[in-house]
């Protein structure tokens, strides 16, 4: 069976960094860097937030395509987002809080369905960069983030904030828009952070929601 890292080689010969993952399929979209609180109550969830706890390993967040968060098997979009869980309590019984941090971004080779119900895919985990310098022209964007960042506070926003960074900025501002999860997930599918920066600008834009 497949650890939860392994190193294989792709058909083009180059390294591909897979994981073995349980899902969790929502109708929502997670960023890397996000924190987004969750209710879990389905067995089959609270037994894979049990065992990454004590693992200390992710699950993967994706938005569904077809079918419901509840119940039976939702299809989920083949792009999601890695998710620690950052906190936990338990209030009442049978019902977890958790808070689940966004980290790496990743992309579904093949899933099925496992034990209790639970959905297990094997991704592969989309390269990153590095740090992309946010462009001058593209500073335009910061007082309307800082402004977000300000009201809703370090728990949504947590600290460092990375005002200088390409990939920080486009995330933040993409997970507090007011738009259909479907375009979210477009955005969360862009490999270029710029590419997201100059589509979020054109947005912001057009409804006059930029200083300038």
């Amino acid at each position: 069976m497949m650890g939860w890292f392994d190193f294989v080689r792709s058909p083009a010969g180059t390294s591909v960094e897979t994981l073995r993952i349980p899902l969790f399929p929502l109708n929502t979209v997670l960023f890397p860097g996000s924190l987004l609180p969750l209710k879990i109550f389905e067995q089959r969830y609270l037994d894979m937030a049990a065992t990454c706890m004590k693992a200390q390993t992710p699950f993967g967040i994706c938005l569904i395509e077809k079918g419901s968060e509840v119940g039976g098997n939702a299809v989920p979009h083949p792009v999601g987002t890695l998710a620690n869980i950052a906190n936990w309590e338990m209030e009442q019984l049978g019902i977890l809080m958790i808070t689940a941090q966004g980290g790496r971004r990743f992309r579904i080779l093949d899933s099925q369905a496992g034990p209790g119900n639970l959905l297990e895919a094997t991704v592969e985990l989309l390269a990153e960069t590095g740090p992309t310098r946010l462009p001058p022209e593209r500073e335009r964007l910061l007082p309307l983030l800082r402004r977000i960042v300000g009201d809703l506070g370090s728990e949504r926003m947590p600290e460092p904030h990375r005002y200088d960074e390409a990939e920080w900025v486009g995330y933040r501002i993409t997970e507090v828009l007011p738009i259909q999860n479907l375009a979210k997930q477009k955005l969360l599918e862009l490999d270029d952070p710029l590419a997201r920066l100059e589509i979020l600008e054109k947005y912001l834009s057009q409804r006059k929601l930029l200083d300038g």
